[in-house]
């Protein structure tokens, strides 16, 4: 039986922190967690303040057993867009497949897919990653590297195994 992981979801945005919009994403990317992957032991909204964001990502990584954070929104270019800075700020070690993957895959449905800045690291043995504010784009995103994310996370913890050998596996599924 295949392990299931715990997973935290924080969407950033200003409307959805003040209460003027209802955070859609959120939401949409709990159904798929749950689904395909874990079970989200937390969800928060934080305003696009890097310190906030910094705070919380570091809280959830630092405070032991949340596998992946994930973030939806405030990876565009607008000037409020801050999560991947405060990101970087927070990761130990950047994966940047894992966003070029997404970006890739985005292109698929829009070309507004490669201003997406989101990044994907690793704090202590959580992996957080960045994913576009829209549902539709956060969800075709976490979609299209779900199949990477299980053997990310396990060697992020120590897993031992060989690599090739259970990436030979994951594409046979």
């Amino acid at each position: 039986m295949r392990r299931l992981f715990t997973v935290a979801i924080v969407t950033v945005s200003d409307r959805a922190a003040r209460g003027e919009r209802v955070d859609q994403s959120g939401p949409a990317l709990v159904e798929l967690v749950e689904r395909r992957l874990g079970q989200v032991i937390q969800t928060d909204v934080v305003p696009d303040e890097p310190t906030a964001i910094q705070l919380l990502l570091e809280r959830l990584a630092d405070g032991g057993g949340i596998d992946l954070i994930v973030t939806t929104g405030g990876t565009g270019v607008s000037p409020r867009d801050v999560t991947p800075e405060a990101t970087r700020n927070v990761i130990g070690r950047e994966v940047p497949g894992v966003t070029e993957l997404m970006r890739l895959e985005g292109l698929r449905h829009t070309p507004l897919a490669m201003l997406s800045r989101g990044v994907c690291g690793i704090r202590g043995r959580s992996v957080v990653l960045n994913l576009p504010g829209s549902p539709t784009g956060a969800v075709e995103s976490l979609e299209a590297v779900l199949p990477l994310l299980r053997h990310l996370i396990e060697k992020v913890q120590g897993d031992p195994a060989d690599c090739a050998r259970i990436a030979t596996e994951e594409t046979a599924r």
